[in-house]
């Protein structure tokens, strides 16, 4: 299991919530403060929704959600291999997760990571706080 993560930073998380389950035809997967999260099957879509950080209305950062810690750590030395700078994170929490992720930046800045889920988590960072997310790949601060 393979899905392009899309995550978006929103001004109304409840309004936001309401489009997308329309949109969509399905309900969040998991909804904590300022954050949502849903699983679309069709098409394959990790839809993020982040509030209050970032302009509303704009990308936070993109991703693939991979099923494995393996299928990150094949993609961290296939991306190095072709010499893109990465910054990996291995157990992190974030976004209400444990995960396993390789950071890398689009040529125009747009954030990238390739991730999996290793078990839920009652608290996080969320992308955008000072902790997280920092902006060069360099830093190895990043968060979903």
């Amino acid at each position: 299991m393979s899905r392009v993560q899309l995550a978006l930073n929103v001004s109304d998380l409840d309004e936001a919530i309401a489009f997308y389950s329309k949109l969509f035809e399905t309900e969040p997967a998991k909804v904590k403060p300022g954050y949502a999260n849903f699983a679309v099957a069709e098409p394959p879509l990790k839809l993020v929704l982040i509030e209050g950080h970032g302009e509303p209305g704009t990308l936070n950062h993109l991703g693939v959600e991979v099923a494995s810690a393996e299928e990150v750590g094949a993609a961290q030395q296939r991306l190095t291999a072709t010499v893109l700078p990465t910054a990996t994170e291995d157990g992190v929490t974030c976004c209400f997760a444990v995960q396993d992720k390789v950071w890398v930046d689009g040529p125009d800045g747009a954030p990238w990571e390739i991730y999996t889920v290793l078990a839920d988590a009652d608290t996080s960072t969320i992308a955008g706080d000072a902790a997280c997310c920092a902006d060069a790949v360099e830093s190895a601060a990043r968060c979903c």
